[in-house]
């Protein structure tokens, strides 16, 4: 009798796997290659003037999302005095750079030459102080330096984040500014100013806090070819110092002396996160957290950046979803656990939407379960991955090694793609992980897949148009992070953490 019992029970739980994924591939299915390019063609299209955060077009792409949102019935979360709205406003300051230098003795470098480039710096004129080397700009190479007030000069690896950290650092110790070279020759410095040109002229954004521009550490980024006008020793004697275990040799190094000056214009902007609620069954308590982010660079002059791939296939894929699991719900499928469709603003200006998400929530973070969040998934990276049906993974291994083979194992059941790790990695230079909008959802304890293809010959150009996604397997990605998403959303339990 118990023999049977258990047989019984077997077949009733293998039965009811069975009907789950027919109802995911039903709804899948829904999701098509036709409606996935009919709302990437508008989103991407000349008339929303490449979705730069602030701007008019922003504001438009805002208002087909919220529409879309409305037209399927989900629920607008964000309360706004008496109503409910779609938005959560997100307030912003834009500090634009008008002019800027650095001079060493009497030779001025001007902003933007090949020589120099300013991250970041109060709205002042000219200022001048003493330079202090600090090797890599760890903490531990402030121990017996006194850089209150002054200038400090590292030499770190070509890495944004670890910049970041190394200009924390010379804050908590008094510095006036951080002077960082990140290359080893000039011609990579050449390339940085490329990425970064458009970014620094289109102005630099940060949430508004309340904290004065001032009040941040200025970053200036130098070309090694003039560390030895600064200190007095060239790039491959210091770089040897710097990386070294110790601080040795430090006291060989005279202290130089820079003045810089940094012009800027401040203004305050608002922009939008948009976001449309599902609400569950049993679990209703619990969020599923679907992401893109709807902003791109905008124009320049005449040139129109339209963001096809970035993000506006993620966006697209967005809504697509949002439809998918509506339509179930209407026909009384509808997820056990509640779900968030959010598209959020200012990914390009330093993932600004999503930190003030993560800093601002509109339903608990210990509640959401997992973000699953699309980056750039229509296209390919033709060096590396030509004429493959892949996706890359980040992040799923990182919290919950149960989130990881849930995601393998929906690809094994459902759409066969080559799942690629290869940004997984924690030494990989682009350091992938930390720069879409997943990361203010991981910084935070919870379990995330970000979904992206790499890099390609238009990522920020005014090439990344519509007619280069390549439909099939864009179509595909967005299906796997539907059955991801499925699953997470009707299981028993949710992914659990793994222990530290």
């Amino acid at each position: 009798m118990k023999r049977l019992v258990i047989i019984m029970l077997t077949l009733a739980v293998t039965g009811l796997h069975a009907q789950q994924s027919e109802l995911a591939t039903k709804y899948a299915n829904t999701i098509t290659e036709e409606d996935l390019m009919d709302q990437l063609s508008i989103l991407a299209s000349d008339a929303l003037e490449g979705r730069e955060t602030g701007e008019r077009g922003q504001r438009m792409a805002a208002a087909l999302l919220s529409d879309h949102f409305q037209s399927l019935g989900l629920e607008a979360p964000v309360k706004q005095g008496d109503q409910m709205s779609y938005y959560q406003n997100v307030p912003l300051i834009s500090s634009k750079i008008k002019s800027a230098y650095l001079k060493i003795g009497k030779t001025k470098y001007e902003n933007f030459n090949k020589n120099v480039f300013v991250g970041t710096g109060a709205t002042t004129g000219e200022i001048s102080g003493e330079v202090v080397f600090v090797g890599n700009g760890a903490a531990e190479r402030y121990e017996s330096l006194d850089v209150k007030g002054k200038f400090v000069l590292m030499i770190g690896d070509n890495n944004y984040r670890s910049t970041i950290k190394a200009s924390k650092v010379a804050a908590a110790n008094g510095a006036k500014a951080l002077i960082a070279v990140r290359t080893a020759t000039d011609e990579i410095l050449e390339q940085l100013l490329i990425s970064y040109r458009g970014y620094l002229e289109a102005g630099r954004m940060t949430v508004d806090t309340g904290i004065e521009e001032s009040e941040f550490l200025g970053m200036y980024f130098l070309a090694p070819s003039l560390l030895k006008e600064i200190v007095g020793k060239p790039y491959d004697k210091l770089s040897q110092i710097a990386f070294s275990e110790d601080n040795a040799g430090f006291e060989k190094i005279k202290k130089g002396k820079v003045s810089v000056s940094i012009e800027k214009e401040v203004k305050t902007i608002s922009s939008e996160n948009v976001m449309g609620y599902l609400e569950g069954t049993d679990l209703k308590d619990e969020l599923v957290v679907i992401t893109s982010h709807y902003d791109h660079l905008g124009r320049r002059g005449d040139k129109i950046f339209n963001g096809a791939d970035d993000d506006g296939s993620g966006t697209a894929g967005v809504m697509e979803m949002a439809e998918a699991f509506a339509m179930a719900k209407a026909d009384g499928n509808g997820p056990r656990r509640s779900m968030l469709f959010l598209a959020f603003t200012g990914e390009e200006k330093g993932l600004l939407g999503s930190e003030f998400y993560a800093d601002n929530p509109v339903f608990p973070l210990e509640n959401t379960v997992t973000n699953l969040n699309m980056d750039m998934i229509g296209r390919n990276d033709e060096e590396n991955y030509n004429g493959k049906d892949y996706v890359c993974l980040v992040g799923s291994d990182k919290l919950s090694t149960e989130l990881h083979e849930i995601s393998e194992k929906a690809n094994a059941t459902y759409t066969n793609l080559d799942l690629n790790y290869v940004y997984n990695d924690e030494n990989h230079p682009e350091q992938i992980y930390y720069r879409s909008d997943h990361w203010n959802f991981a910084k935070n304890g919870i379990p995330v897949i970000f979904y992206t293809t790499g890099s390609h010959d238009d990522y920020h150009k005014e090439t990344d148009t519509v007619e280069k996604i390549e439909r099939e397997v864009y179509l595909k990605r967005t299906r796997l992070v539907f059955y991801t998403a499925w699953e997470l959303v009707n299981r028993d339990k949710r992914p659990a953490l793994d222990q530290k």
